[in-house]
């Protein structure tokens, strides 16, 4: 029986892909069902986001400590075998429209490489996930039709069920992504390991 695993996260953190790849490994060795939520780390970007630079420079104070802190996180993702490549990265989009699109994906069994493909589509190849055309693209290699995308997105399908999930995410005390709860029962609060997974997996089925 397949341990459901209920995934909050956004697509502009890293350290969600990160996770997401551990419990790829850890997939290996169990049954799961993944179920992707909705979180906004930023919940206040205007619809356009803005420049990842002057972003960053007023969220940690300067460009030195911004790309320490990049460093850090390039660093442990080239640990999990994931490619980060933060100079190609310019601008930190709002999440909306990628969270509607993994909804949509999540109705056709596609949610997973949905995901997949907007932390490669942001972190490895600087894409403006924001973007109608970028998330066509994404969608449409995860085999879904891209001209039902491009309508879908260019109106406001979901998107008051996105902003209301990530509501509801907050107000249960989720301060944190990923979160990933197992079997309803167990939270793991960030890209924890495999041997966090495994335990919590142990803890969720007894």
């Amino acid at each position: 029986m397949a341990i459901t695993i209920d995934i909050v996260s956004d697509f502009v953190c890293p350290w969600c892909w990160i996770g997401k790849r551990h419990l790829d490994t850890f997939a290996n060795e169990a049954d799961i069902e993944r179920r992707w939520h909705p979180y906004l780390l930023h919940p206040d970007m205007p619809a356009g986001g803005v420049a990842r630079a002057d972003f960053m420079r007023t969220k940690f104070g300067s460009d030195e400590r911004a790309s320490e802190l990049a460093a850090g996180v390039t660093a442990a993702a080239k640990g999990a075998g994931l490619d980060i490549d933060y100079s190609r990265v310019e601008r930190v989009p709002d999440t909306r429209d990628a969270h509607r699109l993994v909804r949509w994906a999540g109705g056709q069994g596609r949610a997973d490489a949905v995901a997949e493909g907007l932390f490669r589509a942001y972190f490895s190849e600087g894409r403006d996930i924001g973007d109608v055309a970028v998330l066509a693209d994404i969608g449409a290699a995860a085999g879904m039709d891209r001209v039902i995308l491009e309508a879908l997105l260019a109106g406001d399908a979901d998107r008051d069920i996105v902003n209301a999930q990530a509501d509801r995410a907050r107000s249960m005390g989720v301060s944190g992504v990923p979160t990933h709860i197992f079997a309803n029962k167990i939270a793991v609060v960030g890209a924890q390991p495999i041997e966090a997974l495994r335990q919590a997996a142990e803890l969720a089925a007894a």
